[in-house]
């Protein structure tokens, strides 16, 4: 009998393609608070859909004594950074709110694995409110681990290409429109990330859970400064860009493993590509010397930019 995987957040772009790639082997239940969108993503992925709202711990509770899972991926979230530092208290109750009711249930229920989606916004220093609530996610799971049967866990990465929110749709959208893309900031760097390299390193933490659990796992990343990407993307499709006002929260690189983790945090191979293990409260014996940002990063070559932006979802 196939084990049963539930998927918060499961009707967003990662949820969907979690879903994709696990339900051969599981029964994957996805959640969400918005009914068109769950409908949406049981068309699109031929899943099991429920309506679940984290905020609220009771439809928690309904959900995961219907369906039993196994295993949990936390993927719900509040992830837009202009509007948590606009709108605080609805990115707190979700994030840190959420994430706390998530992990009271799952330990109620004697779920066997809980994992974390957080990002590169959580390693420090953090500079917005909505890095604060996915660091703040990343501790209660870790802290939890010591105070339950079930195994917890979190994953941290960067930018998911074509992912809700991200750059990419939003400057296809543009271009789409007018030909021209406005950019708050061409000299900022970021990691970016297929779907389906962020979806193998939740799939990682899953396999690996006896190792992991307890910490935050997180994997080598290339990086790409936003005008380069804008400058290939208009050699290869036309139009013009333009520098737009900045938002609020917003800093010019990211980090992947920040400088006062470097203790804390240990180099492994999985499947020949260097993974990070960071243990919050806990010391390696061999930590990593130099921090992972978006800075020091390799960057991502012209070809990798152009298979990354001629990679729109078909849905």
């Amino acid at each position: 009998m196939k084990k049963t995987i539930l998927i918060t957040g499961g009707t967003g772009f990662l949820g969907r393609n979690l879903a994709k790639a696990l339900k051969t082997d599981f029964r994957v239940i996805l959640t969400g608070r918005n009914n068109k969108q769950n409908m949406f993503a049981k068309s699109s992925t031929g899943c099991e859909v429920a309506p679940m709202d984290i905020v609220n711990i009771e439809s928690i509770r309904d959900v995961f004594s219907q369906f039993e899972p196994n295993i949990v991926i936390h993927a719900a979230a509040t992830k837009f950074v202009d509007l948590a530092e606009k709108f605080p208290m609805e990115c707190t109750d979700v994030n840190v709110l959420g994430s706390q009711n998530i992990a009271r249930v799952a330990s109620e229920k004697k779920v066997e694995i809980v994992v974390g989606i957080s990002t590169d916004k959580a390693a420090p220093p953090i500079r917005n409110l909505y890095g604060m609530t996915k660091s703040i996610m990343e501790r209660v799971f870790c802290a939890m681990n010591d105070n339950a049967v079930t195994k917890f866990c979190a994953v941290r990465y960067g930018n998911v290409a074509w992912s809700t929110g991200s750059v990419l749709p939003i400057w296809s959208e543009m271009h789409r429109k007018t030909k021209i893309i406005g950019t708050t900031g061409p000299e900022m760097r970021r990691f970016f990330f297929t779907v389906e390299e962020a979806v193998e390193l939740v799939i990682n933490a899953i396999r690996n859970i006896d190792l992991v659990q307890g910490k935050v796992l997180s994997r080598y990343m290339k990086a790409a400064q936003i005008e380069d990407i804008l400058k290939v993307w208009i050699e290869e499709k036309g139009g013009k860009w333009e520098k737009i006002e900045g938002r609020p929260g917003e800093r010019d690189d990211e980090f992947l493993i920040g400088d006062l983790e470097l203790p804390y945090t240990e180099e492994l191979d999985i499947g020949g590509i260097s993974h990070y293990l960071i243990s919050f409260n806990e010391r390696v014996e061999k930590p990593l010397e130099v921090g992972l940002s978006s800075a020091n990063t390799q960057r991502l070559s012209r070809e990798e930019i152009v298979n990354l932006i001629d990679k729109s979802p078909s849905e």
